[in-house]
């Protein structure tokens, strides 16, 4: 069985990544109102400058206190964890932007419940982090399922949560 702490450490700083622009996000957005060559808005105003990029300092400063309070095996050092942290919350932040510019595409609204919006962030975090983990120990069938399934159900219940706490309009 893994090391289900281990785990834990590792994807949190996509966790935190993901969750930081709910509460530190707005203001100018990423797309800067631009459209795509189909007309519609490249991401729309719910991905902002501020979000994205108070995302990924807080994905990355959780990672390297992590990597200082628990240092784990996936990492061949301690600096290897701190910069995966790093990997780990662009590419969440990206996959996250990446979600939104699919839905646009298909023509689907802001604010609209979308599979993507559980899951992409999440696989590309782990393509991101990838080069930087020691891959028989953090990329297991194991540890990818774990980290899907909990993905899957943490995801949908802080977006509730959020949602009646009253820092996001709508529950997903």
């Amino acid at each position: 069985m893994a090391n289900f702490l281990e785990i834990i450490i590792f994807i949190l700083p996509a966790y935190i990544a993901n969750s930081i622009p709910v509460v530190l996000g707005g203001g100018m957005p990423l797309d800067l109102e631009k459209k795509f060559s189909d007309g519609r808005r490249i991401f729309g105003n719910g991905k902002t400058m501020r979000g994205f990029l108070s995302g990924i300092l807080g994905g990355t400063v959780t990672g390297g206190i992590l990597a200082i309070a628990y240092p784990i095996s996936y990492f061949s050092s301690i600096e290897m964890q701190f910069i995966a942290s790093f990997a780990l919350a662009l590419g969440t932040m990206i996959g996250d932007a990446f979600g939104s510019f699919i839905k646009r595409r298909m023509g689907i609204e802001s604010g609209r419940q979308f599979f993507l919006d559980t899951v992409m962030f999440i696989v590309l975090a782990m393509i991101f982090a990838y080069p930087f983990v020691i891959v028989n120990n953090a990329y297991t069938i194991e540890n990818i399922v774990i980290i899907v399934l909990m993905t899957i159900i943490i995801h949908p219940l802080t977006n509730i949560f959020a949602n009646r706490i009253g820092l996001k309009n709508v529950p997903w």
